[in-house]
């Protein structure tokens, strides 16, 4: 498996590739671009045509090759990428490891045959094709998202994978089957209306599946979810993205509800911004994925008191991931978007485009408004807390100036701003990296600050000069630099000198990070490494020359004297 992987390295240009996904600007020998895994505003991201790798200086600190970029812009695991990669390179997957083709290729193989087999039950059975018709959703909906139905049988979609050629073991790894206590398999979904879940790629990882009324004994769940797999991270997977992405992009904004069927009926609708999370709370890696995408989140959650609950927890995340978070809100006597599709067409996109800031949902919520007026000291910090979570200082200087003004206390914007500073909040939550599944070590990036002024400046010269490929003109003044950064530039003259492998590691990171910074005036710089040298310098000698004094030996307190009188016209040259 690594053989393929380098060989699609090889034929796959890291630069070429990530210019699909970022803006990557010219930097001396590498490139720079804003990293797409953090806010920033200053380029941070770096990409190295020559190591094939990228690394992010900034609060990321992470880094590696175009299958690690790429598991963690899209949320796939490594065996999708390589296929992804591998069509990209041309290459033809003949020889898997077997042990991985088995960890991910079934898995996929299985989800896509489960989700045809759940599509022609549901055209067989008149009971599930009637039930999806009154929920509203259309035939050219139920194809276009492969909606199907799973038949109230013990086993019969395990019998069918069986019959297809699949062991047991495997079905049951997969998550479709179930192993019972007596040692026999039944199926998971049973009399249920099936959504299958595809990945931001378009492969089926997982379903969800939605009891029938004739068949809800009222002991079990009303939705029930895949589990995780090797292919399937609920948390990171959105319902229906495949399809609306590119409208998100084009909207920048995305309507976020709670289920598949709200989903498809927005989708009925004609609003193509919409996305669902796949049985469970919205999360940072949703988000992640997102805020690539868009920069407005509105969001629509059930008008009880779960959904006011859960429609808080989603603005708070939203807020720390800098997205301009609006609420939709439910007229009576509707109770989502689904509902009000079914009853009023054309109504939600209206109600869109009315959307309010979070900002006012608080307000109303903790403030209230005329006769429910409820301004109190506890009140004001629950609003001053939602604000401070705002990651936008504009923002928090609206809305405080908002806060001074409805106040009946007379709070200055100064006051509640520093009643503000005291509110702990929690740090904004970031997604995790999708880890090297590939077997290829993790982009190791050695990061030293300099200890001084001295090495500072000096690590300034080597990282413009790597920034330009070209050291010819701090060559000749390396008696100045301190010896490690003597050490580097000749590791960096020569790659295949011999160096202490940490040393070597240094070297590779300056040059990665070269071009992040190409402002400074080489011959400025030269300037100021001497002076500071020479005044490092002045120091040891002066320490020498008390030394020599206190042991009265006159030879070197002679010389040493000579050599602080030279070094001092020179700092004065």
């Amino acid at each position: 498996m690594n053989d393929t992987a380098q060989k699609i390295k090889e034929k796959v240009d890291i630069v070429d590739f990530l210019r699909g996904y970022l803006t990557l600007v010219p930097a001396g020998k590498n490139f720079k671009a804003v990293c797409p895994f953090h806010k920033e505003k200053t380029p941070s991201f770096m990409v190295s045509p020559d190591r094939q790798t990228w690394h992010c200086f900034g609060t990321c600190a992470t880094g590696g090759d175009i299958f690690t970029f790429l598991m963690r812009y899209e949320n796939v695991e490594f065996f999708e990428a390589l296929k992804i990669l591998a069509e990209r390179a041309g290459i033809e997957l003949k020889r898997l490891d077997p042990a991985e083709e088995r960890q991910f290729g079934v898995l996929y193989e299985m989800n896509a045959i489960a989700k045809n087999f759940y599509m022609d039950e549901l055209r067989k059975s008149p009971l599930a094709t009637e039930y999806v018709k009154k929920r509203g959703l259309k035939k050219e909906t139920l194809n276009e998202f492969e909606v199907g139905f799973a038949p109230n049988i013990q086993d019969a979609l395990t019998l069918h994978l069986i019959r297809k050629g699949f062991s047991v073991t495997d079905i049951e790894r997969s998550g479709l089957s179930i192993k019972g206590d007596r040692g026999g398999y039944f199926d998971r979904f049973r009399g249920r209306i099936m959504f299958p879940i595809l990945n931001h790629f378009g492969k089926t990882v997982g379903f969800t599946g939605r009891i029938m009324p004739e068949f809800d004994s009222g002991n079990m769940g009303k939705y029930v979810n895949s589990p995780e797999t090797a292919i399937f991270k609920k948390s990171k997977v959105l319902y229906g993205f495949h399809k609306t992405k590119q409208a998100i992009r084009d909207a920048s904004e995305a309507l976020l509800v709670e289920g598949q069927m709200d989903f498809l009926m927005c989708w009925q609708d004609g609003i193509k911004t919409a996305i669902a999370t796949s049985g469970t709370a919205l999360t940072p890696d949703h988000l992640t994925v997102l805020r690539k995408y868009a920069e407005r989140a509105i969001l629509s959650f059930d008008a009880d008191e779960a959904g006011l609950e859960a429609a808080e927890r989603a603005i708070d995340l939203c807020a720390q991931f800098d997205f301009d978070v609006r609420i939709l809100a439910m007229p009576s006597p509707y109770k989502d978007p689904g509902e009000v599709v079914e009853k009023r067409p054309g109504l939600l996109a209206e109600l869109m485009g009315k959307a309010k800031p979070a900002m006012d949902f608080y307000f109303d919520k903790y403030l209230g408004s005329g006769a429910d007026k409820k301004m109190n000291k506890k009140s004001v910090k629950a609003v001053l807390g939602k604000i401070k979570k705002l990651s936008s200082t504009f923002e928090r200087g609206k809305w405080i100036k908002e806060l001074s003004e409805r106040s009946e206390f007379s709070l200055s914007e100064k006051d509640l701003t520093q009643e503000m500073d005291e509110i702990k909040v929690e740090e904004p939550k970031q997604a995790e990296a999708a880890a090297p599944l590939h077997g290829l070590p993790p982009e190791k990036v050695l990061i030293r600050k300099p200890a001084s002024r001295h090495e500072m400046l000096a690590e300034n010269l080597v990282s413009l000069a790597a920034a330009k490929g070209d050291f010819t003109a701090i060559t000749p003044h390396l008696n100045y630099f301190p010896p490690l950064y003597r050490q580097i530039v000749a590791v960096l003259n020569d790659p295949e000198v011999k160096a202490d492998p940490e040393l070597k590691e240094f070297a590779s990171a300056l040059s990665l990070r070269s071009g992040l910074d190409m402002t400074h005036d080489e011959g400025v710089l030269l300037a100021d490494l001497k002076r500071e040298y020479a005044r490092e310098k002045s120091k040891e000698l002066l320490r020498e020359i008390k030394l020599a004094e206190f042991k009265g030996d006159d030879q070197v307190l002679r010389e040493k004297l000579k050599e602080l009188d030279q070094l001092s016209r020179e700092l004065h040259n």
